[in-house]
């Protein structure tokens, strides 16, 4: 009976044509973004343009020499939690690193990114009694799972809709606890959250201010501290999150803030008191990158510059880039699930472009998408190679163009 439902499903997801399948993709060290499909060492590589690695980090010789000469110092794990023997002096440098990148009083790592915004939010919704907090209706599932792991009463408010959650905060008492919890660029869209407008409203009512900076964490603002460094208004935001594993390119996640608030997640939070922590080679290696990003604008200067080249190059060809992209992000519309997915498969055969298909949960079903992210290592002949498999692989399936490409089509 039970393999019966589980089956039942998994046909339905098939048919849909939303079930996920991995792609084997063995990445070349050192000719980033280039890969072999499958292990083939003698296959013509593929060119990858939907990693989150975003500044091409994973391969800098800096953050591969900090690994390697940890792991030849204190080996391969980190031997248990952070309280029972797992830690080790490289989380003292990261984490004051990191409060420093921030200008926060604290910081504290987790093993990944998901688990510090789910670990955190189970926390301080549990140790603030009688507590609201306020979602956007687009945050990340972590922060979801986080949040709906809890009694607490939750409000989500209309995406990036500072009106709507005026309205609900309004609607609370001014000495209630609350938090408003939100990201600075959101993933799937490549749009940004008007930071200001809700640090003022959290001012105004009383709140704590949680954000999530993952995709924006070493590509904006002043050293690449985040869009609410670039904005003049991260000493005003309470907690800020952040990942390792995007444009810092190894794996992590951490939250800093306020030495009290740190401290508390550190001593209550069950996802972060229970778990095996980093090795040291992955610590020194987050440390290395973080370091460098600090001081070096090239990278970020080429991801936007490269950005701005291949937005271009879409537009002109007619490929619908969505129009909520304002970043490195660029989502570019498909709008059926099974064409999306027979797409990707298309690039990856004939044109050996990897591009993997966004479909529903990660989005609304009818708004399926690749979702394009250039790199600093991206050429430009990469770049008119990808716009070229791009309007073939449209025309092949019927994928609409652009209106002003469709006339010139007829």
């Amino acid at each position: 009976m039970y393999l019966e439902i589980i089956d039942n499903k998994l046909k339905s997801l098939k048919e849909s044509g939303q079930y996920r399948e991995f792609v084997t993709l063995n990445r070349i060290n050192g000719q980033y973004p280039l890969a072999q499909l499958n292990g083939q060492e003698n296959a013509q590589p593929i060119v990858v343009w939907c990693s989150n690695d975003y500044l091409g980090m994973s391969q800098h010789p800096v953050v591969t020499e900090a690994m390697h000469n940890a792991i030849r110092l204190y080996g391969a794990g980190s031997g248990g939690s952070r309280n029972i023997g797992g830690t080790h002096y490289h989380y003292t440098l990261l984490e004051s690193s990191l409060a420093e990148w921030h200008n926060k009083e604290a910081a504290l790592v987790f093993p990944t990114g998901y688990s510090s915004n789910d670990a955190t939010l189970q926390c301080l919704l549990r140790l603030f009694s009688n507590c609201i907090v306020f979602s956007d209706e687009l945050n990340h599932a972590s922060i979801i799972n986080g949040i709906r792991s809890t009694k607490t009463e939750r409000a989500v408010f209309k995406h990036n809709d500072v009106e709507h959650l005026e309205e609900l905060l309004a609607a609370q008492p001014l000495d209630r606890p609350k938090i408003i919890v939100f990201e600075s660029v959101y993933s799937m869209d490549g749009d940004i959250a008007p930071i200001g407008e809700i640090v003022d409203l959290a001012s105004k009512y009383n709140a704590l201010t949680f954000l999530d900076e993952v995709h924006a964490i070493g590509m904006y603002g002043p050293r690449g501290a985040g869009i609410s460094a670039k904005l003049g208004v991260s000493d005003r935001i309470d907690i800020i999150q952040g990942t390792m594993a995007k444009g810092i390119g190894v794996i992590g996640g951490y939250i800093t803030g306020p030495s009290s608030i740190i401290d508390g997640v550190r001593s209550f939070a069950s996802g972060f008191i229970f778990t095996t922590s980093l090795p040291p080679a992955i610590v020194a290696a987050c440390y290395a990158s973080v370091e460098h990003l600090k001081t070096s604008n090239k990278e970020r200067n080429e991801l936007h510059r490269k950005t701005q080249i291949l937005r271009e190059s879409l537009s002109q060809a007619g490929i619908p880039i969505m129009e909520s992209s304002e970043t490195h992000i660029l989502p570019v519309l498909i709008g059926d699930a099974k064409k999306c997915k027979l797409a990707s498969q298309r690039l990856l055969e004939k044109h050996q472009v990897y591009l993997q298909p966004i479909n529903s949960p990660s989005v609304p079903v009818g708004t399926e998408r690749f979702r394009v992210n250039v790199t600093p290592n991206h050429t430009e002949e990469q770049i008119l190679q990808l716009t070229s498999a791009l309007k073939e692989v449209f025309q092949y399936f019927d994928i609409p163009f652009t209106k002003s490409v469709q006339i010139q089509h007829v």
